[in-house]
């Protein structure tokens, strides 16, 4: 399985969102820091629930990280999050 879908799996398990984007944006950042040949290091990730109503940034992102898991996290070299109700 990509790690694409590992995140847009564990992802829509832990927050049954209304709207999920998950992004390989790896070949963008060819010839920097992280990227690896094949892609799968850098990731956009766009996410509506209702999950984080009430939840600060800081916190909807340490649950974010929670779900996908430091197994998940640590084949991730850069993510950037969009997170909204």
């Amino acid at each position: 399985m990509s790690v694409t879908q590992e995140i847009a799996d564990r992802l829509e398990e832990a927050f049954a969102p209304s709207e999920l984007s998950v992004v390989d944006d790896s070949e963008s950042h060819r010839g920097h820091g992280g990227f690896r040949e094949g892609g799968e290091s850098h990731f956009n990730v766009k996410i509506r629930s209702a999950h984080f109503k009430g939840l600060s940034r800081v916190a909807r992102h340490r649950a974010v990280h929670e779900a996908l898991g430091p197994d998940l996290i640590g084949r991730i070299h850069a993510l950037a999050l969009d997170l909204d109700v």
